[in-house]
C-alpha cells in the first residue's frame, strides 16, 4: 500500500526547504519583428534556424516569432517567478511567490541577483526549477554575461564537481538517470493530481501575448503559477502533501 503524503514534515526537509529557491522564467525574443533585428544577426538566426524544426513551413519572420525567445543569444528575460517556503511553529509549511518582471531586462536581472545575494541560507542557497539545468539555469548565466552582470555565487558553476552545484532540477529527478527522456512539467503536475498553471496561456504562446497583445501580466501569473506548480511537484517527489491553497501567496 501506498504510503500517504505526510502534512507535517521532519525537522531535516523543513532546514532543506529553507535553504531552496524554487524558480521559473518566461522569456521573449529581444524584438517583436526579424525585421528589427540587424542584418548581422538576421544572417546568424536564418543560419541557426535551418537547423530547427520548422514543421508548419512558417515565413522567417513567424517563425523567428516563434522560436528566437528560446535561445538566449536572440531572447532576453522577460520576468522570474521566485517561490520560498516559510514554516510555522508546528513545521507547516506556506509558499510565498515573488515575480520580478519588466519590460528592462538588466532591471530584472539585478533585482533576481539581489534576492540571491540577500538570501539568508548564504553559501547553502539551492536554486530549484523545472528542466533548469538546460533551461532556466543556463539562460539567466548567459544573459546575465550577455549584460556584463557578475554572476551570483550560485550561479557559478565553472570548474565545481556535479555535487558541489547548489541546483535542484525536478526533470532530473523524475529521469532517475534516463536521460533519453523528457517529462514536461504539466504532464508530471497531472499525474501527481496538482492544479494546471496552463489556464491563461501556455509557454508557446508567451512570444505572442508579449510582442502582440502586449500584456505583461498575463505572462507574469502564468510564470507565478509554474513556480506553484514546481513548488507543489517538489514536495509530492519528497512524500509530502500539497502545500494548501489557503497557504500560498504570490506577490505580482
Amino acid at each position: 500500500m501506498a504510503k500517504t503524503p505526510t502534512a507535517v514534515i521532519d525537522d531535516v526537509f523543513v532546514k532543506h526547504l529553507k535553504n531552496v529557491l524554487f524558480i521559473d522564467i518566461e522569456t521573449v525574443s529581444q524584438v517583436p519583428d526579424f525585421e528589427m533585428l540587424n542584418e548581422r544577426l538576421q544572417k546568424l538566426w536564418l543560419k541557426k534556424a535551418v537547423f530547427l524544426n520548422n514543421e508548419e513551413n512558417l515565413s522567417d519572420a513567424d517563425f523567428y516569432l516563434k522560436k528566437a525567445g528560446i535561445y538566449s543569444e536572440f531572447g532576453k528575460i522577460l520576468c522570474i517567478g521566485v517561490g520560498g517556503i516559510v514554516f510555522d511553529d508546528e513545521n507547516k509549511p506556506s509558499l510565498r511567490v515573488k515575480m520580478i518582471g519588466g519590460d528592462d531586462e538588466v532591471d530584472v536581472l539585478l533585482s533576481f541577483k539581489k534576492i540571491l545575494e540577500k538570501h539568508k541560507a548564504g553559501n547553502n542557497l539551492m536554486l530549484c526549477a523545472h528542466n533548469g539545468r538546460e533551461f532556466d539555469f543556463a539562460y539567466i548565466c548567459r544573459r546575465m554575461l550577455v549584460n556584463g552582470i557578475i554572476l551570483p555565487r550560485v550561479l557559478q558553476i565553472s570548474g565545481k564537481k556535479p555535487w558541489e552545484i547548489n541546483h535542484l532540477d525536478t526533470l532530473d529527478l523524475w529521469k532517475f538517470g534516463d536521460y533519453k527522456h523528457f517529462t514536461g512539467l504539466d504532464l508530471l503536475a497531472a499525474i501527481f493530481n496538482i492544479p494546471s498553471s496552463k489556464n491563461e496561456i501556455s509557454g508557446d504562446q508567451v512570444n505572442h501575448v508579449y510582442h502582440v497583445e502586449k500584456d505583461r501580466a498575463k505572462i507574469e501569473r502564468y510564470c507565478a503559477a509554474d513556480v506553484v506548480v514546481l513548488t507543489q511537484l517538489y514536495m509530492k517527489m519528497n512524500n509530502c502533501a500539497l502545500i494548501e491553497e489557503e497557504n500560498i501567496e504570490v506577490i505580482l
